[in-house]
Order: C-alpha cells, then structure tokens, then sequence
C-alpha cells in the first residue's frame, strides 16, 4: 500500500515505463497470439492494461485521459501504446494535482470491498506486473524479442557480458 503521492508517482513512472517497454516491442500482427481458442489474445491482453486504468481509477473518482473503459480493442500496435501512454501520464498528473498523502488513506468501494486509495494503486501495478508476465510468454511464442523489465531478459544477458541462467 502507497502512504505517500511521492511513493507512488515514483514507483508508476518506473512501472509506466517498463509497461511500454514491452507494448512498444508488439507488432500488429503479434496481437492476435494467444495460447488457445479459449484464451484471451495478446492485444485482448494488453488493451485489458490499457482500460483498466480508466475503470479502476474511476471508482476513485478521477478521470484519466484517454481511451475509456469500454472503447473498443484496436487493430494497431501503436494505438495501444498511444492509449496506454496517456492514460499512464494523465493518471500521475491527476493525483499529484488533486490529491494529498492523507487522501490515501480515503476507503472506497472497490468490487463489492473497501479498499484504501494507497492499497487500490499498489492492486493497480501488480494487476499490470501479472498480465506483462502473460504477455511475455506470448510474445516469445510470437516470435519478437522480449525486453527485460524488472532484471535482464534471456536475450539481453549477452549485451551485459555475462551468459544467461542455464535452463
């Protein structure tokens, strides 16, 4: 749970930054991979980041700018980064101007519990780190190179002189 604004602007921006590290790395053609007929595609998946900032933040009271909760899954790549970096962006300003550490601490209802606003932001990231982990996996099964966002993907360990884990 985030107990200071400074705490969580901090932790979204690196947060915001690794999301689009991966969502720049999606082709057009890689959003439709998925693992079954039954499972949700990577673009299904990486739209579902994208809205859920509008939808989570709006029981918050606060209005994001950019694409809504229910607007429709795009067919490009690069209107889900433009999506997700203005909603990611507009997030952070909106807090920093509207809110202070005590609003926090503020309960809201939150799908049927009562969660503190500094809980709800922290479920916001780690609701985003559990898909980009999904996404990863489709990604590599996509074909496209996959960043490393929290430690050194496979693929990167070269590029620091070191050889990667042993399978």
């Amino acid at each position: 749970m985030f107990s200071s604004i400074a705490e969580f602007t901090g932790a979204w921006k690196q947060h915001s930054e690794a999301t689009l590290k991966l969502f720049n790395a999606l082709t057009d053609q890689s959003l439709t991979q998925k693992v079954g007929p039954d499972d949700r595609d990577l673009g299904r998946i990486a739209w579902h980041l994208v809205t859920t900032i509008p939808e989570m933040t709006g029981r918050l009271g606060l209005k994001a700018d950019g694409p809504g909760e229910s607007d429709p899954l795009p067919k490009s790549a690069g209107e889900v980064v433009k999506g997700y970096t203005a909603l990611a962006q507009s997030l952070a300003e909106q807090i920093e101007k509207n809110w202070d550490d005590a609003t926090l601490q503020t309960e809201d209802d939150m799908y049927g519990m009562k969660w503190r606003r500094g809980l709800t932001l922290r479920i916001l990231i780690d609701h985003e780190i559990h898909h980009l982990g999904q996404m990863t996996v489709l990604m590599r099964q996509a074909g496209l190179k996959v960043p490393g966002l929290y430690g050194p993907a496979r693929e990167e360990w070269e590029g620091f002189g070191m050889k990667p884990p042993e399978i």
